[in-house]
């Protein structure tokens, strides 16, 4: 009877010692999977937003850009002294290619431009809007970009001032028109329907926010100078 009694006692203390560890280690693990999410997502943010050090993004894109000459002569909106290219000598960027660079001097912006604007593209420069067009087609031309990383100098952006699109057929010039505020769901703040060429760049608002935002920043400018490009030939 005592040895009986002995092992009982020395069962009942095991069980004292490993219960409270499992449950100690299962309330832990629910604990984790509750808050590591959150504490992971701002902890990247920061990361992103605030390091001192060089950034790092996926630079898994395809570069098709060769520039031109900058003091090669430009022609101007005036019908009859613009220069043509042939569209068929023209390399149409796939989604994801980075065809070009966007400078606005005043606003201390120099960026690639890619043709889209998905993830790799906008942690790498600005992208235009594959549902619009490119520089020299005589549409809209839609650019996107962050606004804490290559779009925050639109900040400074005013009426006047010159946004210079260089691609590999050509180099174009714009002028900005207008800067607006809008909210994100205002179909009305872009025309992908009209029948001449403009440039309209945006990016989230305001400027120095994290993460996403209701509202947008429409930088608006006009065509000056560049290339048509001849859909006929």
């Amino acid at each position: 009877m005592r040895k009986h009694h002995s092992s009982h006692r020395s069962i009942n203390g095991k069980n004292f010692i490993i219960l409270p560890i499992i449950f100690c280690v299962l309330i832990l693990g629910i604990c984790t999977l509750i808050v590591y999410p959150p504490i992971s997502g701002f902890v990247s943010m920061s990361t992103l937003f605030f390091s001192d050090g060089d950034k790092t993004f996926s630079t898994d894109f395809k570069n098709v850009f060769v520039p031109v000459p900058e003091d090669e002569e430009e022609s101007g909106s005036d019908p009859e002294n613009q220069k043509t290219v042939p569209m068929s000598s023209v390399h149409y960027p796939y989604y994801g290619e980075q065809f070009g660079e966007l400078i606005i001097d005043d606003c201390q912006i120099n960026d690639r431009l890619f043709f889209g604007d998905g993830n790799v593209q906008l942690n790498n420069g600005v992208g235009i809007y594959s549902g619009s067009f490119i520089p020299g087609y005589g549409r809209t031309i839609l650019v996107a970009g962050h606004n804490n990383t290559f779009f925050n100098g639109l900040k400074y952006a005013k009426k006047g001032q010159k946004v210079k699109l260089r691609t590999s057929y050509g180099n174009y010039t714009y002028e900005i028109t207008d800067v607006q505020v809008r909210d994100h769901n205002d179909r009305k703040a872009y025309d992908l329907t009209a029948n001449y060429e403009n440039l309209i760049m945006y990016t989230c608002y305001p400027f120095d926010e994290l993460g996403l935002t209701p509202d947008r920043c429409f930088v608006y400018a006009k065509f000056v100078s560049g290339p048509v490009l001849d859909k006929n030939s």
